[in-house]
């Protein structure tokens, strides 16, 4: 493993769920932390903005997109729209206009119904934008939104959009679709429902490519959905649940797209009306078609390719359909680009028709809850009694054991000392702040490995010290510090000092813009046994410490976020980053797409060190720290012993990392091949389990 590293990129990196924000990250990477834990733009999210009432980004506004939307290429890190820039409410049509077309970022709130003047005007989106309604107030009637050549990173969602409809149903005249794209790249095109256009609901055209369309319902239209028309094949299009319904034809029709993965879409023709379906899913040209557990209702023709087209089909069902239903050739795996979760196709049907098209709250989606589509309950924390309770863990506690949907504990600013623990029978639970800041709630404590119980029955010990602790699968944190502020200057007489802020000791946890922030053992990832599995995945954070502060045995993804190295107690710097004692056979503590950095001295930490918990020599720890900017504190010898046992023996690797504290491949700093890294990647540490927002 200790092959030179090849500068060669590839066109696509099979990296999943890539929702950090990344304009922010390259700021974050040359800047030390500073003790106001400056984050990820928020500074310009909570300044004052304009059309109607300047706000913060509402927690649904900083969403980044999954499929191939979610895709690094053509120099775009994924799509995440205007999370960088200023949040506008608009209800007027030139105030939509004039920030939708703006140079810079903007999340654009639309909360009432705007008619477009003259009829099928489309407004020219600009790159870098969220467009999304409130509630189910945002509609658009009579016209629609454009994305032309290299216009890029734009969310559409939540939308109502209708009504450009000019009394001719196979429209050859009127080009009025709701949303149009011509060389397009990174969109995402999400929860909004459309109908009732003249020509098309969605053109995606001229080579746009890296898309994805999730979640909408396209209705009483003659052509839904149109991909291609262009010789080049360069299209890669996600669609995914979908509700198609009383649509002619395009369904979608998929032109020379070189990949085009159409997932759990619900596509139905209804008896007894003046609209017949002449085809549904139409593969044409060259495209590669992977077609997976979708259902077809009533539909004529089903399932179509041309002769040069290719189609895998896998769990469709097919009810009262008639004439064509074609499969052929090679598809593609859609896993190595991203990763996926496929509902059952017995359950399509009534997850999109409670679960498509714009909602009253975008938070409680169906994307985001259980699979029957049942909407969250919402738990509120208030320290000055205006919530439903004063502190997280009384919250916590009302959650019902064993409950079978999500549960959402949102909590209002300010901080909560006191410790917080989600058992094992409470899943689904998500904690998030509602501040404009991460920083505006914090829950911390100050309980050490060495602090006796107030009960006399000895320490806390080190996963005992958590002022957080996290038991139960599917656990969801969001917007909020996390910490552990146990003064070791003063406490010098205690025998341990580690002190954890937040441990886990479960599956599918997911973690999104939050600070987890300590000393020594700031997080520990752990599972519920050593034979169990426990994934972690973290984006959009920062994570604090000094000594050993990232680390045991769970399969963990830190991505898109900062790791901020700290002084110890007495001032000096030395430390290491990461301590894993991964499991045979498991994967460890990947670090991908990050920044370490901090106000330390330079070549004093090193990235890892092996922890074989209690000396058992089964263990077989791994970090990989691969795409991140390492600042000048990181050591040229980056690894390191821990307690007898040597980091050689185990697995420590780096690929393609930057900045002053990367280096050259030796046999003291082991490189992955570009082979070995395709093997490396998040969805591989995440396999099955795709995070989304809740």
């Amino acid at each position: 493993m200790s092959e030179i590293r090849s500068t060669v990129r590839h066109r696509r990196r099979r990296t999943a769920l890539t929702v950090g924000i990344p304009l922010a990250l390259t700021a974050a990477g040359t800047m030390a932390y500073g003790a106001d834990a400056g984050v990820f733009g928020e500074a310009a999210r909570s300044t004052a903005a304009a059309a109607t009432a300047a706000s913060a980004a509402p927690a649904w506004a900083t969403a980044t997109a999954d499929g191939f939307a979610s895709v690094n290429a053509l120099g775009q890190n994924g799509t995440y729209g205007g999370r960088d820039g200023k949040t506008v409410t608009v209800k007027t049509l030139a105030d939509l206009e004039k920030y939708a077309t703006a140079a810079e970022p903007y999340v654009i709130v639309v909360a009432a119904t705007i008619t477009m003047d003259p009829v099928g005007k489309e407004i020219k989106v600009a790159s870098d934008k969220t467009i999304v309604g409130s509630g189910t107030s945002g509609q658009i009637v009579g016209g629609g939104f454009f994305l032309g050549s290299g216009v890029h990173n734009v969310i559409i969602r939540n939308l109502t959009i209708r009504d450009a409809y000019q009394g001719i149903w196979n429209d050859k005249e009127h080009d009025f679709d709701a949303i149009q794209m011509d060389g397009a790249h990174h969109v995402w095109i999400d929860h909004n429902d459309l109908r009732n256009m003249a020509d098309g609901l969605i053109d995606v055209r001229k080579d746009s490519t890296y898309v994805t369309v999730s979640w909408n319902k396209l209705s009483n239209d003659n052509k839904a959905f149109g991909i291609g028309w262009t010789d080049n094949v360069v299209t890669d299009i996600t669609i995914h649940h979908n509700w198609i319904r009383e649509t002619e034809q395009r369904n979608p029709s998929t032109d020379n797209a070189a990949h085009a993965h159409l997932y759990n879409n619900f596509l139905e023709d209804v008896a007894g009306t003046t609209i017949k379906s002449s085809y549904g899913n139409y593969s044409r040209g060259a495209t590669k078609m992977l077609l997976e557990n979708s259902w077809f209702q009533g539909m004529n023709n089903p399932v179509i390719k041309d002769s040069t087209a290719t189609i895998v089909q896998k769990g469709n069902t097919f009810v009262s359909t008639t004439g064509r239903n074609e499969s052929g050739g090679t598809a593609f795996d859609a896993k190595t680009y991203y990763p996926y979760t496929l509902d059952k196709t017995a359950d399509v049907p009534a997850l999109l028709k409670s679960g498509a098209g714009p909602r009253s709250s975008i938070g409680t989606t169906a994307t985001t809850t259980s699979a029957t589509g049942a909407a969250a309950t919402t738990l509120t924390v208030a320290k000055d009694g205006s919530g439903q309770y004063t502190t997280v863990q009384a919250a916590v506690n009302a959650v019902p054991a064993n409950n079978a949907s999500r549960v959402v504990i949102s909590v209002k600013p300010g901080t909560y000392r006191e410790l917080v623990k989600v058992p094992a029978n409470k899943p689904h639970v998500t904690i998030q702040g509602t501040g404009a800041s991460r920083k505006d709630t914090v829950i911390v404590y100050n309980n050490a490995s060495g602090t006796p119980k107030p009960d006399g029955s000895g320490t806390y010990g080190t996963g005992g010290s958590a002022s957080v602790a996290v038991e139960a699968d599917d656990f969801q944190a969001r917007n909020l510090t996390i910490s552990n502020d146990f003064d070791e200057a003063r406490n010098q007489n205690l025998s341990g000092h580690q002190a954890v802020a937040l441990r886990t000791a479960a599956d599918k946890v997911f973690l999104d813009g939050v600070i987890v922030s300590g000393d020594q053992d700031t997080l520990l990832v752990d599972t519920a046994a050593k034979d169990r599995l426990g994934r972690v995945y973290m984006t959009n954070s920062y994570v604090i410490g000094n000594v050993d502060f990232i680390f045991g045995r769970a399969t963990t993804v830190i991505d898109k976020s900062v790791i901020t190295l700290k002084k110890r107690w007495d001032g000096s710097s030395a430390g290491y980053v990461t301590a894993p004692s991964t499991a045979a056979n498991r994967k460890g503590i990947l670090i991908a797409n990050s920044t370490v950095n901090g106000d330390v001295s330079d070549r004093t930490f090193y990235l890892g060190r092996p922890w074989h918990a209690g000396g058992d020599a089964s263990l077989d720890p791994q970090t990989t720290v691969r795409d991140t900017t390492l600042s000048a504190a990181i050591r040229t010898t980056p690894w390191t012993d821990m307690s007898g046992f040597s980091w050689k023996d185990d697995r420590f690797a780096e690929y393609r990392n930057s900045g002053p504290g990367a280096g050259a491949a030796s046999s003291d700093r082991p490189q992955l091949t570009d082979a070995q890294a395709t093997g490396q990647e998040i969805a591989d540490w995440l396999g099955d389990w795709t995070p989304k927002a809740s």
